[in-house]
């Protein structure tokens, strides 16, 4: 990973590279493989490595703009609510990227913009604070990377959270 979380930085900031160096793994697992391999189902419930990606895109849209009363562009979720989990035929590696870039630009608007105090209202209902939005979507991340972690590995053996020499 390029970045490191500050041994004695403030709050935000702190939380702000974690979350950052997380997405920075989240585009690295991409890189090297073919269309084909970034959408091949590798587990039985279908997890592949483009539809991770497509998900924390939502995922990042949700929780910082929809809670935060910000606008997002339209999600994939229609009526299936693991719509966000699998890349549509039409829908490309750049346009997931793409997707995925749009929706970190919006997030860290949100951060920029708000102090960690801030409250918006989750989907369910909850009120919640910018900083619980920050460490559940450093968690949600972290999570998803773990997975795409053993998604490459089983694709071309590539493990780790950075490039190695």
């Amino acid at each position: 990973m390029t970045q490191r979380v500050p041994a004695t930085g403030g709050e935000k900031d702190s939380l702000r590279i974690s979350l950052d160096r997380h997405r920075d793994v989240v585009l690295w697992k991409l890189q090297g493989l073919d269309e084909d391999q970034v959408r091949r189902p590798m587990t039985p419930s279908g997890t592949s490595l483009l539809g991770l990606v497509k998900h924390l895109a939502a995922t990042e849209y949700g929780w910082f703009c929809e809670t935060f009363g910000r606008e997002t562009e339209p999600l994939p979720f229609d009526d299936d609510p693991e719509a966000d989990l699998r890349p549509t035929p039409s829908e490309t590696t750049a346009d997931i990227v793409a997707f995925y870039g749009r929706a970190r630009a919006a997030s860290d608007k949100v951060i920029d913009e708000l102090d960690v105090d801030a409250v918006g209202t989750a989907w369910h209902g909850e009120s919640v604070t910018l900083r619980w939005t920050l460490i559940h979507m450093i968690e949600e991340t972290a999570r998803h990377v773990g997975h795409m972690d053993i998604v490459r590995e089983l694709l071309d053996g590539r493990t780790g959270d950075h490039p190695r020499d």
